[in-house]
């Protein structure tokens, strides 16, 4: 059997799964409902439900482990409550102290730049606020490791918490001009 691999901006408001194994909220929107994806499709990796951006799907485990290993970056927009400080940024590309599955942890350095001015990215379906809220900005967080809800937790780690989460590049691929809910099948040797 060949593999397939798949490239999907995943919109705000989607699961990263096929099936869901909740019992109170039935009602969740699922990746199938975006695209007649093959039987053995999986997500690699997650954005959780309020995130959006850049999701490969793959019918090859091995490659799926691959992507999630930290030898792959993936690339981040992410939208912050407030104007983020030089020290802010300093202490995210040096490592924070967040909680994970298993207790404390302390992020491995990773690339953080400010984004000067707001990136051109579709609407989301659910605004995040306006500006008579305070100010945003934006900052770029590139990283090699992905704990649960990771991004999130370090910029609310420094005092800045994340409004809007865009993942704009997973390693060589990125996200482009695809819109919410575009798939693009990608060649079976792209990797």
């Amino acid at each position: 059997m060949e593999h397939r691999h798949f490239a999907l901006y995943k919109p705000d408001g989607y699961l990263s799964q096929f099936v869901t194994n909740q019992t109170k909220r039935k009602n969740k929107k699922l990746l199938g409902e975006l695209f007649d994806f093959p039987e053995e499709t999986m997500a690699i990796g997650r954005l959780d439900e309020p995130s959006e951006g850049l999701l490969l799907l793959t019918t090859d485990g091995q490659f799926s482990e691959y992507i999630r290993s930290s030898k792959v970056e993936k690339e981040y927009w992410v939208q912050v409550d407030g104007i983020i400080t030089k020290e802010s940024i300093k202490q995210l590309q040096e490592g924070v102290e967040i909680t994970s599955e298993s207790g404390l942890y302390t992020t491995q350095p990773c690339k953080v730049e400010p984004i000067a001015s707001e990136p051109n990215l579709p609407s989301r379906t659910k605004r995040i606020r306006d500006e008579r809220h305070g100010p945003t900005s934006w900052i770029s967080i590139t990283l090699t490791e992905g704990k649960y809800r990771q991004v999130r937790k370090m910029t609310a780690a420094v005092g800045f918490p994340t409004l809007r989460l865009v993942r704009v590049r997973i390693g060589e691929i990125k996200i482009g001009k695809m819109q919410p809910g575009d798939v693009i099948e990608l060649p079976t040797q792209f990797y």
